[in-house]
């Protein structure tokens, strides 16, 4: 197994988190310093694991939180601006950390895990994990030519869009499906048609919704669930794979 695999399996970091932390040194296997966070590790062969000279042993107890995070809160683990985290949300001793990120002023559905490898096939654009939300959007209402640019994929500055699925729920009301996850997206969508976003909430990440689930709470996600959410991933990377071979 890779050794950022490992550790984010662990429950150590997200893959990210795990491999910035090979790469700064601070990770040693059989108590060697290691900095390539594709090295192999095996358990089986004995190889130790340990992070700050901590042996990091086994797999935790996989936990996913569904929070629904309120706005003014920053989709980070700890913040050096001292702001209330997602992570605050949900009290207990277990180490957790965000999927994926929202920004401060959206609100709506984000998960919280301490299993890096979930989090990593949840986030990875590979997987195409669908992301739905409700935005209340300036200048309404919206006509059929911005909805028929949204469905199409608009251009932005880092590349067009892949279609999204866009519902109007009333004039100046959205409901956009999107699987790319960059930075911003939604808002930046709704500005190249025309209609800035002045609220935008988060209602369903893969198959889990939102719900009634109030705003600053949390709950853990069932076993059902968990397997939902790990069909969609299977799902997700098995279309992605048709369409390359398609296009190959």
């Amino acid at each position: 197994m890779r050794l950022a695999k490992f550790l984010a399996s662990a429950g150590v970091a997200s893959r990210r988190g795990a491999e910035q932390l090979i790469r700064t040194g601070r990770v040693t296997v059989g108590g060697a310093r290691v900095t390539d966070p594709a090295a192999t590790v095996s358990l089986d062969a004995g190889d130790r694991v340990a992070l700050d000279g901590k042996p990091v042993t086994g797999s935790p107890t996989r936990v996913v939180y569904a929070v629904n995070k309120p706005p003014g809160v920053v989709s980070t683990a700890r913040d050096p601006q001292g702001r209330h985290t997602v992570v605050s949300l949900v009290p207990g001793e277990l180490r957790l950390y965000p999927v994926g990120r929202l920004d401060i002023d959206t609100t709506g559905l984000i998960l919280l895990t301490n299993d890096g490898e979930l989090a990593h096939r949840l986030t990875h654009p590979r997987f195409e994990v669908p992301k739905t939300y409700r935005a209340t959007v300036a200048h309404p209402p919206v006509k059929d030519a911005a909805l028929s640019a949204l469905r199409g994929g608009v251009p932005l500055d880092d590349g067009v869009t892949a279609p999204a699925r866009v519902r109007l729920l009333g004039p100046g009301t959205l409901e956009l499906t999107i699987h790319e996850g960059r930075k911003r997206q939604v808002k930046r969508m709704c500005d190249h048609v025309g209609h800035p976003v002045r609220r935008l909430e988060r209602v369903a990440f893969g198959p889990l919704r939102l719900g009634d689930l109030k705003s600053g709470a949390h709950r853990v996600l069932t076993a059902g669930e968990l397997e939902a959410l790990a069909d969609a991933t299977a799902r997700a990377s098995a279309g992605s794979e048709a369409r390359r071979s398609e296009t190959a």
